[in-house]
Protein backbone atom coordinates (compact mmCIF):
# COMPACT_ATOMS: atom_id res chain seq x y z
CA UNK A 1 0.00 0.00 0.00
CA UNK A 2 1.29 3.57 -0.93
CA UNK A 3 -0.38 7.09 -0.34
CA UNK A 4 -0.82 7.63 -4.58
CA UNK A 5 -0.23 6.08 -7.64
CA UNK A 6 0.61 8.32 -10.56
CA UNK A 7 -0.64 6.43 -13.91
CA UNK A 8 1.52 8.27 -16.49
CA UNK A 9 4.95 10.09 -16.23
CA UNK A 10 4.20 13.10 -18.83
CA UNK A 11 4.99 16.43 -17.13
CA UNK A 12 1.45 16.51 -15.59
CA UNK A 13 2.02 12.69 -13.55
CA UNK A 14 5.94 13.32 -12.57
CA UNK A 15 4.71 17.27 -11.08
CA UNK A 16 2.01 15.44 -9.44
CA UNK A 17 4.86 13.01 -7.97
CA UNK A 18 6.79 15.32 -7.37
CA UNK A 19 4.50 17.58 -4.97
CA UNK A 20 2.83 14.80 -3.22
CA UNK A 21 6.34 13.48 -2.10
CA UNK A 22 7.99 16.85 -1.49
CA UNK A 23 4.93 17.23 0.78
CA UNK A 24 5.50 13.81 2.48
CA UNK A 25 3.39 11.53 0.46
CA UNK A 26 4.85 8.18 -1.02
CA UNK A 27 4.16 7.87 -4.51
CA UNK A 28 4.54 5.22 -7.62
CA UNK A 29 4.71 6.37 -10.77
CA UNK A 30 3.51 3.51 -13.29
CA UNK A 31 4.66 4.34 -17.07
CA UNK A 32 4.84 2.02 -20.06
CA UNK A 33 7.46 4.40 -21.99
CA UNK A 34 10.12 6.26 -21.11
CA UNK A 35 9.81 8.90 -18.50
CA UNK A 36 8.19 12.65 -20.38
CA UNK A 37 5.53 11.29 -22.38
CA UNK A 38 5.09 14.05 -25.19
CA UNK A 39 8.31 15.74 -23.96
CA UNK A 40 10.09 13.08 -25.69
CA UNK A 41 8.71 13.49 -29.19
CA UNK A 42 9.24 17.42 -28.99
CA UNK A 43 12.58 19.10 -31.04
CA UNK A 44 11.95 22.53 -29.04
CA UNK A 45 10.78 24.09 -25.92
CA UNK A 46 9.99 27.56 -26.59
CA UNK A 47 6.71 28.65 -24.76
CA UNK A 48 7.24 27.08 -21.09
CA UNK A 49 8.13 30.24 -19.38
CA UNK A 50 11.93 30.54 -17.61
CA UNK A 51 12.61 27.27 -20.35
CA UNK A 52 13.93 27.16 -23.85
CA UNK A 53 15.08 23.37 -23.87
CA UNK A 54 15.45 20.29 -26.10
CA UNK A 55 12.15 18.41 -25.35
CA UNK A 56 13.72 15.05 -23.95
CA UNK A 57 16.42 17.12 -21.73
CA UNK A 58 13.73 18.70 -20.37
CA UNK A 59 11.55 15.53 -20.03
CA UNK A 60 14.78 13.89 -18.07
CA UNK A 61 15.37 16.91 -16.08
CA UNK A 62 11.81 16.74 -14.78
CA UNK A 63 12.14 12.98 -13.98
CA UNK A 64 15.13 13.28 -11.80
CA UNK A 65 13.64 15.90 -9.95
CA UNK A 66 10.61 14.17 -9.24
CA UNK A 67 12.36 11.50 -7.84
CA UNK A 68 14.55 13.75 -5.93
CA UNK A 69 11.84 13.55 -3.02
CA UNK A 70 11.46 9.85 -2.83
CA UNK A 71 8.79 8.83 -5.30
CA UNK A 72 9.45 5.43 -7.41
CA UNK A 73 8.93 4.69 -10.71
CA UNK A 74 7.98 1.30 -12.45
CA UNK A 75 7.60 0.43 -15.79
CA UNK A 76 4.02 -0.68 -16.53
CA UNK A 77 0.44 -1.00 -19.19
CA UNK A 78 -2.25 -0.15 -16.79
CA UNK A 79 -5.06 -1.95 -17.50
CA UNK A 80 -7.84 -1.48 -15.20
CA UNK A 81 -8.70 0.69 -11.60
CA UNK A 82 -10.76 -0.91 -9.43
CA UNK A 83 -11.83 1.51 -7.01
CA UNK A 84 -12.53 -0.08 -3.49
CA UNK A 85 -13.95 2.78 -1.32
CA UNK A 86 -11.00 3.85 1.22
CA UNK A 87 -8.42 2.17 -1.34
CA UNK A 88 -7.80 1.79 -4.97
CA UNK A 89 -6.34 -1.23 -6.91
CA UNK A 90 -4.68 -0.52 -9.77
CA UNK A 91 -3.66 -3.55 -12.67
CA UNK A 92 -0.87 -3.27 -14.68
CA UNK A 93 0.39 -6.51 -16.63
CA UNK A 94 0.38 -9.30 -14.05
CA UNK A 95 1.07 -6.83 -11.13
CA UNK A 96 -0.90 -4.92 -8.86
CA UNK A 97 -0.72 -1.84 -6.81
CA UNK A 98 -2.67 -0.89 -4.30
CA UNK A 99 -3.27 3.50 -2.94
CA UNK A 100 -5.50 5.29 -1.26
CA UNK A 101 -4.86 7.79 -4.07
CA UNK A 102 -4.87 7.43 -8.06
CA UNK A 103 -3.49 10.25 -10.34
CA UNK A 104 -4.05 9.42 -14.55
CA UNK A 105 -1.95 11.43 -16.56
CA UNK A 106 -1.75 9.11 -19.74
CA UNK A 107 -2.53 11.87 -22.18
CA UNK A 108 -3.02 10.96 -25.72
CA UNK A 109 -2.40 9.13 -28.76
CA UNK A 110 -2.17 10.35 -32.60
CA UNK A 111 -5.22 9.90 -34.61
CA UNK A 112 -4.73 7.85 -37.68
CA UNK A 113 -5.45 8.83 -41.12
CA UNK A 114 -7.59 5.31 -41.90
CA UNK A 115 -6.17 5.01 -45.12
CA UNK A 116 -4.91 1.76 -47.65
CA UNK A 117 -1.61 1.21 -46.77
CA UNK A 118 -1.27 3.58 -43.30
CA UNK A 119 -1.47 0.66 -40.73
CA UNK A 120 1.05 -1.68 -43.27
CA UNK A 121 3.43 1.14 -43.54
CA UNK A 122 3.50 2.76 -40.11
CA UNK A 123 7.26 2.36 -38.69
CA UNK A 124 8.04 1.56 -42.45
CA UNK A 125 7.54 5.35 -44.04
CA UNK A 126 4.78 6.64 -42.32
CA UNK A 127 5.38 7.76 -38.50
CA UNK A 128 3.88 9.70 -36.28
CA UNK A 129 6.94 11.26 -34.66
CA UNK A 130 9.26 13.85 -37.00
CA UNK A 131 11.81 13.97 -34.13
CA UNK A 132 11.80 10.16 -33.77
CA UNK A 133 12.17 9.27 -37.59
CA UNK A 134 13.18 12.80 -39.31
CA UNK A 135 16.54 12.15 -39.69
CA UNK A 136 15.99 8.88 -41.63
CA UNK A 137 14.60 10.47 -44.24
CA UNK A 138 17.28 13.08 -44.54
CA UNK A 139 17.64 14.75 -48.66
CA UNK A 140 14.37 12.81 -49.37
CA UNK A 141 10.74 13.77 -49.69
CA UNK A 142 7.87 13.91 -47.35
CA UNK A 143 4.69 14.93 -46.59
CA UNK A 144 3.30 16.19 -43.12
CA UNK A 145 -0.94 15.91 -43.23
CA UNK A 146 -2.67 18.16 -40.88
CA UNK A 147 -2.87 22.44 -40.86
CA UNK A 148 -2.46 22.75 -36.54
CA UNK A 149 0.30 24.01 -34.47
CA UNK A 150 1.85 19.73 -34.17
CA UNK A 151 1.42 19.68 -38.08
CA UNK A 152 3.51 22.51 -39.02
CA UNK A 153 5.97 22.91 -36.16
CA UNK A 154 7.06 19.71 -37.58
CA UNK A 155 6.99 20.83 -41.04
CA UNK A 156 9.18 23.68 -39.78
CA UNK A 157 11.41 20.80 -38.28
CA UNK A 158 11.28 18.25 -40.78
CA UNK A 159 12.47 21.00 -43.51
CA UNK A 160 15.76 21.48 -41.75
CA UNK A 161 16.63 17.81 -42.54
CA UNK A 162 14.77 16.86 -46.13
CA UNK A 163 14.86 18.21 -48.68
CA UNK A 164 10.85 18.96 -49.57
CA UNK A 165 8.07 18.77 -47.29
CA UNK A 166 4.91 18.97 -48.76
CA UNK A 167 1.84 20.27 -46.03
CA UNK A 168 -1.13 18.34 -46.60
CA UNK A 169 -4.39 20.14 -45.10
CA UNK A 170 -8.46 19.61 -45.67
CA UNK A 171 -9.58 23.52 -45.23
CA UNK A 172 -8.43 26.41 -47.40
CA UNK A 173 -6.53 27.86 -43.97
CA UNK A 174 -4.00 26.63 -41.77
CA UNK A 175 -5.09 26.21 -37.86
CA UNK A 176 -2.10 27.11 -36.65
CA UNK A 177 -0.70 30.22 -34.48
CA UNK A 178 0.11 33.20 -36.30
CA UNK A 179 4.06 32.42 -35.12
CA UNK A 180 4.39 29.27 -36.35
CA UNK A 181 2.73 30.73 -39.39
CA UNK A 182 5.25 33.14 -40.21
CA UNK A 183 7.83 30.14 -39.82
CA UNK A 184 6.69 28.23 -42.12
CA UNK A 185 6.64 31.71 -44.50
CA UNK A 186 10.07 31.78 -44.10
CA UNK A 187 11.11 27.89 -45.57
CA UNK A 188 11.70 27.60 -49.26
CA UNK A 189 11.17 24.02 -49.48
CA UNK A 190 8.19 23.59 -47.64
CA UNK A 191 5.23 23.14 -50.30
CA UNK A 192 1.44 23.89 -49.15
CA UNK A 193 -1.59 21.95 -50.61
CA UNK A 194 -4.73 23.18 -49.65
CA UNK A 195 -8.36 21.44 -49.71
CA UNK A 196 -7.01 18.05 -50.13
CA UNK A 197 -7.16 14.76 -48.19
CA UNK A 198 -5.52 11.65 -47.99
CA UNK A 199 -7.07 8.60 -49.56
CA UNK A 200 -4.67 5.93 -49.90
CA UNK A 201 -0.77 5.75 -49.97
CA UNK A 202 1.20 4.26 -52.64
CA UNK A 203 3.77 1.82 -51.94
CA UNK A 204 6.56 0.77 -54.63
CA UNK A 205 9.04 -2.55 -53.61
CA UNK A 206 7.80 -2.64 -50.18
CA UNK A 207 8.55 1.32 -49.56
CA UNK A 208 6.42 4.59 -49.46
CA UNK A 209 6.61 5.79 -52.91
CA UNK A 210 3.04 8.31 -53.03
CA UNK A 211 0.26 9.96 -51.01
CA UNK A 212 -2.77 9.76 -53.09
CA UNK A 213 -4.91 12.84 -52.45
CA UNK A 214 -8.37 14.27 -53.58
CA UNK A 215 -9.21 17.82 -53.66
CA UNK A 216 -11.97 18.39 -51.46
CA UNK A 217 -14.11 20.46 -53.57
CA UNK A 218 -13.94 17.96 -56.71
CA UNK A 219 -12.74 15.33 -55.22
CA UNK A 220 -9.96 14.54 -58.35
CA UNK A 221 -7.56 12.47 -57.49
CA UNK A 222 -3.95 12.82 -57.74
CA UNK A 223 -0.73 11.93 -56.23
CA UNK A 224 2.33 13.12 -54.60
CA UNK A 225 5.58 11.33 -54.68
CA UNK A 226 7.23 10.81 -51.53
CA UNK A 227 9.01 8.80 -49.56
CA UNK A 228 7.52 9.44 -45.83
CA UNK A 229 4.18 10.44 -44.46
CA UNK A 230 4.14 12.58 -41.39
CA UNK A 231 0.46 12.94 -40.25
CA UNK A 232 -0.36 15.19 -37.49
CA UNK A 233 -4.28 15.13 -37.42
CA UNK A 234 -5.58 15.06 -34.12
CA UNK A 235 -5.30 13.55 -30.88
CA UNK A 236 -7.44 10.84 -29.17
CA UNK A 237 -6.88 10.93 -24.95
CA UNK A 238 -5.86 7.25 -23.76
CA UNK A 239 -8.71 6.66 -20.98
CA UNK A 240 -10.06 3.21 -22.47
CA UNK A 241 -9.10 1.67 -19.53
CA UNK A 242 -11.33 3.97 -16.95
CA UNK A 243 -14.60 3.61 -18.68
CA UNK A 244 -16.09 1.72 -16.70
CA UNK A 245 -15.70 4.12 -13.85
CA UNK A 246 -18.07 6.76 -15.95
CA UNK A 247 -15.53 9.46 -15.19
CA UNK A 248 -14.88 10.33 -18.79
CA UNK A 249 -17.32 12.26 -21.38
CA UNK A 250 -18.10 11.61 -24.61
CA UNK A 251 -15.15 12.28 -26.52
CA UNK A 252 -13.38 10.20 -24.19
CA UNK A 253 -11.99 12.73 -22.03
CA UNK A 254 -11.86 12.60 -17.90
CA UNK A 255 -13.70 15.43 -16.19
CA UNK A 256 -12.02 16.81 -12.85
CA UNK A 257 -13.21 19.41 -10.57
CA UNK A 258 -10.72 22.52 -9.36
CA UNK A 259 -8.82 19.99 -7.28
CA UNK A 260 -8.50 17.79 -10.14
CA UNK A 261 -10.48 15.03 -8.66
CA UNK A 262 -12.91 12.68 -10.85
CA UNK A 263 -16.53 11.94 -9.89
CA UNK A 264 -15.31 8.91 -7.95
CA UNK A 265 -13.82 9.99 -5.12
CA UNK A 266 -10.13 9.60 -4.61
CA UNK A 267 -9.23 9.14 -8.23
CA UNK A 268 -7.31 12.52 -9.90
CA UNK A 269 -6.66 13.23 -13.37
CA UNK A 270 -4.38 15.80 -14.63
CA UNK A 271 -3.22 16.68 -18.77
CA UNK A 272 -4.19 16.11 -21.63
CA UNK A 273 -6.04 13.64 -20.96
CA UNK A 274 -8.43 15.40 -18.78
CA UNK A 275 -11.37 17.71 -20.66
CA UNK A 276 -9.82 21.21 -21.10
CA UNK A 277 -9.30 23.75 -23.56
CA UNK A 278 -5.91 24.37 -23.65
CA UNK A 279 -3.06 21.17 -24.07
CA UNK A 280 0.46 22.60 -22.96
CA UNK A 281 3.29 21.70 -20.99
CA UNK A 282 2.67 24.45 -18.80
CA UNK A 283 -0.89 23.31 -18.31
CA UNK A 284 -0.17 19.34 -17.70
CA UNK A 285 2.38 20.70 -14.86
CA UNK A 286 -0.13 23.17 -13.27
CA UNK A 287 -2.52 20.07 -12.91
CA UNK A 288 0.12 18.02 -11.75
CA UNK A 289 0.86 20.42 -8.79
CA UNK A 290 -2.95 21.30 -7.76
CA UNK A 291 -3.22 17.28 -7.55
CA UNK A 292 -0.25 16.78 -5.94
CA UNK A 293 -0.55 19.39 -3.32
CA UNK A 294 -4.11 18.89 -2.48
CA UNK A 295 -3.27 14.88 -2.48
CA UNK A 296 -0.93 15.19 0.23
CA UNK A 297 -2.90 17.32 2.78
CA UNK A 298 -5.91 14.82 2.75
CA UNK A 299 -2.95 12.54 3.94
CA UNK A 300 -2.59 14.92 7.42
Amino acid sequence: MTDLIVIGAGPAGLTAALYATRAGASAIVLDGGAPGGKLNLTAEIENYPGVIQKGPELAYSMYEQCLSFGAQYEYGEVTQIEDKGEHKIVHAGEKTYEAQYVFIATGTKERHMGIPGEEEMSGRGVSYCAVCDGPFFKNKTVCVVGGGNSAIEESIYLSDIVEKVHVIVRRDVLRADQYLISKLNQKDNIEMHYLKKPVSIEVTDNKVSGLVVADSKSGELSTIPTNGIFPFIGLDPMSGFVKDLGIVNEQGYIEVDENQETSVKGIFAGGDVTAKHLRQVVTATNDGAIAGQYIASLLK
